[in-house]
């Protein structure tokens, strides 16, 4: 299998509290901390794009791996809140990189997709070479659409995150992952096109916290672990109500959780690698035990990814 090199994010500048997101929502601020652990988050500037977050996020990861452009062998962009249809925003990104004619892929993932691009990731790499998976969200100007739904508005802030994976060399070898798709909740949590964000909150919850343990325990069970082995968990960050359920089915400790929801909110396909970088960059790791990343998000689409430190 192959390796994690490198973690890389880029946060935009604008730091919106909850103080302010009242006045747009009218939810206030202690509301907002207990329905979802949220004290701030970030939005992106006037003038800032989807592929704008993901080369900085991708500069950011690359500068920490010591890397060139030039020596990746693929690209994969999870993204649910690109500005057009098409092309996504990966082939602009690869452009700005100076990566030529490497190929480029978008995951239009919603929320799970930085999980599905480092599984992919981890297959490709032995065959491309390095792989440079990046989650970059715009949520703010998708749930800031009017109608404002006050309970979806709350969550959301703007990010981009980046992972390196490479055939060998890495701090951490990927054992394994397992990933899912239940199409029959399609309409739970959907973005049609130049409409608002529509999300059943209730749905999306109930079947995350019954999905995402599950995963991660046949994850593990696979890759010879067990939940409590493992040093760190690090998730999607949609809701740290979310995570406490999950710490609690795996009767794990909730330390063990890597929770950046509170000054970034959720930032869908980018909360897992904003994270997984925030962890990596505190230089906590413990050789030989493993490092968990799960995700879940619109389709549905979850799963879960082991690694172990080298």
């Amino acid at each position: 299998m192959a390796w994690i090199k490198a973690f890389g994010r880029y946060l935009p500048e604008r730091v919106v509290g909850n103080a302010e997101l009242e006045a747009i929502t009218g939810a206030e601020p202690g509301w907002i901390v207990k329905a979802s652990g949220i004290e701030e988050r970030r939005f992106a500037g006037q003038d800032e794009t989807v592929a704008d977050l993901a080369v900085r996020a991708a500069q950011d990861c690359l500068g920490a791996a010591g890397m060139a452009p030039s020596e990746l062998g693929m690209l994969i962009l999870a993204s649910g809140s690109a500005e057009r249809q098409f092309p996504g925003p990966a082939a602009s990104v690869a452009h700005r990189l100076g990566l030529g004619t490497t190929p480029a892929l978008d995951l239009p993932v919603a929320s799970a997709g930085s999980l599905f691009g480092m599984a992919l990731g981890s297959r490709l790499a032995e065959a491309q070479g390095p792989v440079l998976v990046i989650g970059a969200e715009i949520m703010s100007r998708v749930v800031l659409r009017p109608p404002i739904n006050r309970d979806i508005a709350i969550l959301f802030g703007d990010g981009a995150g980046a992972c390196l994976i490479v055939p060998g060399g890495g701090f951490a070898r990927i054992l394994d992952s397992v990933l899912f798709t239940d199409g029959s909740f399609a309409d739970s949590l959907r973005l049609e096109f130049n409409q608002p964000l529509a999300m059943d909150g209730r749905t999306v919850i109930l079947q995350a916290a019954r999905k995402i343990p599950r995963a991660i325990e046949e994850a593990l069970k696979r890759s010879g672990w067990s939940a409590q082995q493992a040093q760190v968990f690090v998730l999607h960050q949609a809701n740290l109500n979310l995570i406490v359920k999950v710490a609690q089915a795996l009767q794990v400790s909730e330390t063990k959780f890597c929770t950046t929801v509170r000054r970034h909110g959720n930032t869908s396909s980018a909360s897992m690698l904003i994270a997984a970088a925030e962890w990596w960059r505190e230089g906590r790791i413990e050789p030989g035990l493993p490092i968990v990343f799960s995700a879940f998000g619109a389709g549905f689409n979850w799963g879960a990814l082991v690694a172990v430190a080298g």
